[in-house]
């Protein structure tokens, strides 16, 4: 009597299925895990975190100038095509009032990129020991990212601010400005870490509970092909066993 090849290989068919499945949404953490690292960049580079706003109003006096600010350089608009800007990353001397948002937005660069680097890691360490390492580095720097968005707007009342966005800035009150895409988009880069940190946690544990601890990683064990038919139909193998022994 022949046992039936599809179900002996019911047991390696899911395995499969499960780790292809992990892999997949492992590369998409992966490469969503680069993106933002490179748009990290950008956040801490641009000059676009608050600027003027052309609807403004504005007391008697001298006109305001218009332009953008970041965290290392002030851009005011000129008669030229390019923008005057006064600062930048290349000096690496952030604004006086912007100093602990640009360490802050440092450190979430470093804490990201470093996660990035840990993708190696996949060659020499288990895929949940890694995954655990790249969620605890991201959750870093998503904190560190939205200390920063909430120490940026607590520093506005600075003399930078004041020259363009006028005397009525304040701690949280930005004047004749708003807020820009850089800033903006550190907001959206919080909740983003939230969710890679939370989906490599998510990884770690399917790892975890993929693989026995003695089994080569990636690789899923051999299915206990006796074992598992014996619990789908245990009559036809002792059926099975007692033809055997009477033919003897």
């Amino acid at each position: 009597m022949s046992v039936s090849p599809g179900l002996a290989d019911l047991s390696r068919l899911y395995q499969t299925e499960f780790v292809r499945s992990a892999r997949a949404v492992g590369v998409l953490w992966a490469v969503c895990t680069l993106c933002f690292a490179i748009i990290q960049v950008v956040i801490l580079v641009q000059p676009s975190w608050v600027g003027t706003t052309a609807s403004g109003t504005q007391r008697a006096g001298p006109p305001l100038p218009s332009g953008t600010m970041g965290l290392f350089e002030v851009c005011l608009e000129s008669d030229w095509p390019a923008p005057d800007c006064r600062g930048g990353l290349s000096s690496l001397s952030p604004l006086p009032s912007f100093q602990s948002v640009a360490v802050l937005v440092g450190v979430s660069l470093w804490a990201v990129w470093t996660s990035v680097l840990c993708l190696c890691l996949f060659r020499f360490c288990s895929a949940a020991t890694v995954y655990k390492i790249c969620a605890w580095l991201q959750l870093t720097a998503g904190f560190c990212l939205a200390l920063a968005c909430l120490l940026f707007p607590d520093s506005w009342e600075s003399p930078e601010m004041r020259v363009l966005c006028g005397d009525s800035v304040g701690s949280f009150s930005p004047g004749n400005c708003s807020v820009h895409w850089a800033y903006i988009l550190a907001l959206l880069g919080i909740l983003d870490y939230a969710i890679l940190a939370t989906l490599a946690f998510v990884l770690a544990n399917r790892q975890d509970a993929l693989l026995p601890p003695d089994a080569p990683d990636g690789e899923p064990p051999p299915p206990q092909e006796e074992h598992f038919w014996s619990q789908r139909c245990p009559i036809s193998v002792t059926r099975q066993s007692t033809i055997t022994q009477r033919s003897d």
